[in-house]
């Protein structure tokens, strides 16, 4: 699938007009509902397809966030080979307790794996969380950058923000010939 073909699919799959309260606070007159194009298994296919030459060449694992970032983070390592580890918001009161699920070295480099970047709020914290554990976190990789300030966000905590399409891009790319 061309970048343009899925740009096209993906805003007419998950581009939902209306009034959204968001998880920054705000509130939108649209919102990308991620999980209707990670539940589609030929869009997260090709999604993933076209995020594998965004990795960095050299690292250890995907760490997808919970919960978009989780199907992301599986297709990814199903398509690059590379193991993923799973983020939960807050560490579970049970079992392991872990915050971090999938098993993991300190001093790996991972690759954060998110579906929609608004505030960059969530991804933030979960970077913070996994520096606190001791893995390396240089890199966030997301499919929608919503350009609301949070690839300044992230950028400012010393990762580099990559983005399959900012919102410019799908809206651009979306609407141009096929």
């Amino acid at each position: 699938m061309q970048r343009s073909e899925l740009a096209a699919a993906i805003r007419a799959t998950a581009l939902l007009q209306g009034q959204f309260q968001l998880r920054s606070g705000g509130v939108s007159a649209f919102y990308w509902d991620k999980y209707r194009f990670e539940s589609d298994p030929r869009l997260l296919w090709a999604i993933s397809q076209h995020l594998l030459p965004l990795l960095p060449a050299a690292f250890d694992r995907l760490a997808g966030l919970e919960l978009g970032g989780i199907p992301l983070a599986t297709a990814l390592s199903l398509a690059s080979g590379r193991p993923a580890l799973y983020v939960r918001k807050t560490a579970k009161t049970y079992g392991t307790c872990n915050l971090v699920e999938g098993g993991y070295a300190s001093g790996e480099t991972v690759v954060v794996i998110e579906d929609v970047i608004t505030s960059g709020g969530q991804v933030c914290a979960s970077v913070q969380q996994m520096r606190d554990l001791g893995l390396v976190v240089p890199y966030v990789l997301c499919v929608i950058d919503r350009e609301q300030g949070g690839r300044a966000a992230i950028e400012a905590l010393g990762c580099s923000c990559t983005a399959l399409f900012t919102q410019t891009e799908l809206d651009s790319l979306a609407s141009s010939p096929t």
